[in-house]
C-alpha cells in the first residue's frame, strides 16, 4: 500500500514540474489625465467650486478656510487695481485652487462673472491678479425646412434655439418678410454661427451668415456684410447688394396677428350693422407684448384720450405719421425722438377695445390711409464703393446656400420649390 502511495506522489511531482511557470501581471496605477482650466494644471490642487451667496464677501469666503485677516487685507489691497472684489455678485461662480495636504488652504481665487471672463487672484508665492477670457470656438451651421406651421415651431422641431427665430423675424427679414403671414410650403435655409466656450460649453447663436426663404414663391435672400471695419458695423444686404431694411416695418408688434384691417365699409352687427369705418389695422397680442415704432421719427402725442386709451403718436417725415392705440403703458414722451424698432410701450386693452391688441394707424398728408396699400421706400443699394467686393464676398456663400437640401418631414421627401423671380 505505501509503495503505491510513493508511485503516486512520483507521478504528481513529474507533472507539477512539467507545467509552465504562471506569471502574475504586474498591476499598473494609471496617472488621472491632467485638466486644464483658467490656465491651471487643476491636478496639482484641491478643487472647491461654488457661488456667491447672500451675505457673502471675498474676506468671508477666504476666513471660511482659515486665511487670517492680515492676509486677506493684503491680498485685497495688491489686487484691487485689477478687480474691485466689493463687485461679488450673488450667483456668480467662484473656484477655489486649494494644496493638497490636510490643511487644504486656498491657494488662488477665480472669480467668473460671466460665461467668457474670469479674474484670477492668485497669492501662492507672491499676490498678483488679471483678468483673462475663456477660449471661444465658434463652428458653422446650416439648418432647412418646409413651413407646415409656424417658423418657431418648425425650428424647435429641429431643436435649434428660439434665438435664431428672433434674429430672423426682427434683425433680418423684420422690413421685408411679415413672419406673422408665412404660408404653409414656404421653405428657408440658413447657415449660422454657433459659439461655444472652452470647447464644449454652448453660448447660443452668435449671428447669422446668410438665409434664403422662398415666401409665396418669391425668393427672400440675406447675406451678412461688414460695411464699417472701423466700426465693425455689419448690415445685410440681398443677392443684388439692397440694404434689406426699409423705410416702415410691416408690423409694430412682432409674432402678433392682424385681427382686423383697414376697412372704411366696415359694418357691424352690434350696432345693427351700421357702417363703422375702421381706419386702422388691429394687432392682437397678449398683454404686455411690446409694441414698436414702425420707422424714425419724433413723438408728437403721447397721452390717455377717450377711446383710444393711452395712445402715442409719432411724426415721421412731412408726409407720414403713425399712431399706436390702446397701450397698457406708454414709454415715451412728447419731443422724443425714437428709432425703428424702439419699444414705445406695451400691448393693452384701454379705451374701447373687446381685447388686448394695438390699433395701428398710418397717416399720409394728415389723411388716415390703409398701410398696406402704400408704396413706400424700397431698400438702398450698398454704397457703390463697397459693391464690387459685396457681391465677390458672397459668390461662395451663396452657392453654398443655394446647394443645401430642403426636406420635409411631413412628406418625407426632398423639396425643390419653384421662384417667381422679384422685379
Amino acid at each position: 500500500m505505501g509503495n503505491k502511495y510513493l508511485v503516486l506522489l512520483a507521478v504528481a511531482l513529474v507533472f507539477i514540474g512539467c507545467k509552465e511557470e504562471v506569471k502574475i501581471p504586474e498591476i499598473v496605477e494609471e496617472k488621472p489625465a491632467d485638466i486644464y482650466e483658467f490656465g491651471f494644471n487643476l491636478s496639482d490642487f484641491v478643487v472647491k467650486r461654488d457661488t456667491i451667496r447672500s451675505g457673502d464677501s471675498f474676506g468671508a469666503i477666504l476666513d471660511r478656510y482659515k486665511i487670517e485677516y492680515p492676509k486677506i487685507f493684503s491680498i485685497a489691497e495688491k489686487a484691487r487695481d485689477t478687480f474691485d472684489i466689493r463687485r461679488l455678485q450673488i450667483g456668480k461662480p467662484y473656484t477655489l485652487l486649494c494644496s493638497k495636504d490636510s490643511l487644504e488652504r486656498p491657494k488662488c481665487f477665480i472669480y467668473q462673472p460671466n460665461m467668457e471672463e474670469y479674474v484670477v487672484i492668485n497669492f501662492q508665492d507672491s499676490i498678483h491678479a488679471y483678468t483673462s477670457r475663456k477660449p471661444i470656438k465658434y463652428v458653422e451651421r446650416t439648418v432647412t425646412g418646409v413651413l407646415n406651421t409656424s417658423i418657431s415651431e418648425t425650428l424647435d422641431k429641429k431643436g435649434i434655439s428660439p434665438i435664431l427665430t428672433n434674429m430672423l423675424a426682427e434683425q433680418i427679414y423684420a422690413w421685408t418678410i411679415d413672419f406673422t403671414r408665412l404660408q404653409k410650403g414656404d421653405t428657408f435655409k440658413v447657415i449660422y454661427t454657433d459659439k461655444y466656450i472652452d470647447d464644449t460649453i454652448y453660448a447660443g447663436i452668435q449671428n447669422v451668415k446668410a438665409a434664403y426663404f422662398n415666401h409665396k414663391k418669391t425668393p427672400y435672400y440675406a447675406f451678412r456684410y461688414r460695411t464699417d471695419s472701423i466700426k465693425n458695423i455689419y448690415e445685410y444686404y440681398n443677392e443684388a447688394a439692397k440694404d434689406l431694411r426699409r423705410a416702415f416695418l410691416k408690423a409694430p408688434v412682432q409674432f402678433s396677428r392682424i385681427s382686423s384691417k383697414y376697412n372704411l365699409n366696415r359694418r357691424i352687427a352690434y350696432y345693427g350693422f351700421a357702417l363703422r369705418p375702421h381706419k386702422g389695422t388691429d394687432f392682437a397680442a397678449p398683454i404686455g407684448t411690446p409694441i414698436l415704432a414702425t420707422a424714425n421719427g419724433t413723438v408728437t402725442e403721447s397721452q390717455y384720450k377717450g377711446g383710444n386709451g393711452n395712445y402715442v403718436k409719432i411724426r415721421h417725415n412731412s408726409t407720414y405719421e403713425t399712431q399706436y392705440l390702446h397701450m397698457q403703458r406708454r414709454k415715451v414722451n412728447v419731443g422724443q425722438h425714437v428709432k425703428q424698432g424702439d419699444v414705445i410701450g406695451w400691448i393693452g386693452m384701454t379705451g374701447n377695445t373687446g381685447g388686448p391688441h394695438v390699433c395701428y394707424r398710418f397717416w399720409k398728408n394728415g389723411k388716415q390711409v390703409d398701410p398696406f396699400k402704400e408704396k413706400l421706400s424700397q431698400s438702398e443699394p450698398i454704397k457703390e464703393s463697397l459693391k464690387g467686393d459685396y457681391l465677390t464676398f458672397i459668390k461662395p456663400i451663396k452657392r453654398k446656400l443655394d446647394a443645401l437640401p430642403v426636406f420635409d418631414e411631413s412628406k418625407e421627401k426632398e423639396v425643390k420649390p419653384t421662384v417667381t423671380q422679384k422685379t
